[in-house]
């Protein structure tokens, strides 16, 4: 049987099983109950389209459904909804690299990498990433589905993915899903062990295999490295952190401090806020400037708090103010350390307008202009403006994954449990033990909530021996946490993931050995 009958006939078992299914194995969330929405536990649609990619024209498969999650007891607890991209030209499975896809939140669907990034459709947004009517998607000529097949995830409580009830038909209690699904540890865990199933289901065993988060996504992959190592026994090839968090990584005190005014003169750059002899420079000639200063006199200086003379202070607070395009006074007042809240209500306070969070390119309009933050995320209402139809209609009416259950953009998984995250560590631990593994970090230079200098800071500690290196590499972008939604960025950002993989995947006969 060829694969493409193989995958239909699979497809076709699983929604006649799924239809056969007992109740405990049908998800419903409180808030859907009252009429009924409910997602079966394992069931998946298959469709097939044509795509032109990086110059190249094939076909490909797109696996949309849910594949449960199984404690220990082998019963399903929660169904998590996927959407599995496979070109179906390729000779050799095995030499095909997988890419596993997470967005972060924690609570975020996967939406956002899924429609706007790596694959095969891109959402309908101007040139810049600002909404644009109709909405919907359009082909994306950069998707990385030319060199590897993609599975994007949703986590519990994301997109479709829902907790099940128990064999008695009540619904686990919220202390029970948070032990089970809602803090950094148990979110890899159980991650780990449906990536497991999900690979041996459509096997892709010996495939090259990649993991990709943005933002909180970061913290689950850097996890997942180790956890998929040590408990699954499966290897991988490389771990890409887009707009990465701390991922367990401490940059507390004066490091956290610092390490935003790079971002700050990025923003006041964009917004020709600073003075002319710095906004004549290129963004780039004037970002390794602000680097090193801020590493070689605001970090110290910010360390020396109380013990720093006056006349330092006044030196200090007149340059940190010169490349953040703020008032020295003002950075007086803060004790040289202004907060990011701050930063987005002042730098265009007298103009009327306030910067975007995790995108400063985007404007919003407080009622007031006094106070000392935003009124709202002028990035995310512009997204979600954008993203909420596109994904409600793509999966729909172009994959034909038919449900009522709520497209859920941000589900209800807090309170999370963040302690003992040493997903960093995990990362690090990962690579030692692995010398295939390597790791991409792609950062926005405009992204005031994962800045790209705090990255690059993770860049420099995931291992502070500096014998893996040159496994571990940065990429930057003109643009802010979602650096694909800037057309030159999309085409940029997959390039460099897509030469990332490439380069990753080992030569016939090359070992994995030091």
């Amino acid at each position: 049987m060829n694969p493409m009958k193989h995958l239909l006939l699979a497809s076709a078992l699983a929604v006649i099983s799924a239809a056969l299914l007992p109740t405990a194995a049908v998800a419903a969330t409180a808030t859907e109950s009252s009429v009924q929405a409910k997602i079966a536990a394992d069931q998946v649609v298959v469709t097939e389209h044509r795509a032109q990619i990086n110059g190249e024209r094939f076909k490909y498969t797109a696996t949309t459904g849910t594949q449960p999650v199984f404690n220990e007891a082998g019963e399903a607890t929660a169904a998590l909804f996927f959407t599995y991209y496979e070109r179906q030209d390729v000779k050799n499975r095995e030499q095909r690299p997988l890419l596993i896809s997470f967005n972060g939140g924690p609570g975020s669907a996967s939406v956002w990498m899924h429609i706007a990034y790596t694959g095969p459709k891109a959402l309908r947004v101007d040139d810049e990433g600002f909404p644009i009517m109709p909405y919907g998607v359009k082909d994306n000529p950069h998707s990385v589905l030319d060199v590897a097949d993609i599975v994007f995830v949703n986590p519990v409580n994301t997109g479709y993915s829902r907790v099940l009830p128990k064999a008695d038909g009540s619904m686990p209690s919220r202390d029970e899903q948070q032990r089970m699904f809602f803090g950094v540890n148990s979110d890899v865990k159980y991650l780990a062990d449906w990536i497991n199933t999900f690979v041996t289901r459509h096997e892709r065993w010996r495939s090259p295999k990649y993991l990709i988060g943005e933002s909180y996504g970061t913290t689950r992959v850097s996890g997942l490295a180790l956890e998929l190592q040590n408990r699954q026994w499966m290897y991988l090839n490389g771990v890409i952190l887009v707009s990465p968090t701390d991922i367990g990584i401490e940059r507390n005190g004066p490091v956290k401090a610092a390490n935003r005014l790079p971002y700050f003169a990025a923003a006041a750059w964009y917004h020709k806020a600073l003075d002319a002899d710095l906004q004549q420079l290129d963004l780039l000639e004037l970002l390794p400037q602000v680097e090193q200063y801020t590493l070689d006199t605001y970090l110290p200086a910010l360390a020396k708090g109380a013990m720093l003379s006056g006349a330092e202070k006044q030196q200090v607070a007149e340059q940190v103010a010169r490349f953040a395009g703020l008032d020295t006074q003002t950075v007086l007042r803060s004790n040289l350390d202004i907060s990011t809240n701050f930063f987005w209500k002042e730098l265009l306070r007298e103009r009327g307008q306030t910067v975007g969070r995790l995108d400063s390119r985007y404007l919003g309009i407080d009622k007031k202009d006094v106070g000392d933050s935003p009124d709202y995320n002028a990035e995310l209402t512009s997204w979600l403006h954008s993203f909420t139809p596109a994904i409600n209609y793509y999966l729909r009416e172009e994959l034909n994954y038919k449900t009522d259950v709520k497209y859920n953009m941000f589900g209800p998984v807090h309170p999370w449990d963040r302690s003992n995250n040493n997903t960093g560590e995990n990362l690090r631990q990962a690579m030692a033990q692995n010398p295939y593994l390597n790791v991409l970090i792609q950062s926005g230079y405009y992204d005031g909530a994962t800045n790209y200098f705090d990255a690059k800071y993770n860049m420099w500690h995931i291992d502070p021996s500096g014998k893996m290196k040159d496994r571990i590499g940065f990429k930057g972008y003109r643009s802010g946490h979602m650096m694909y939604l800037r057309a030159e960025d999309l085409r940029l950002s997959n390039q460099d993931l897509r030469e990332f993989i490439l380069q990753t995947v080992p030569a016939a006969g090359q070992a994995a050995k030091y």
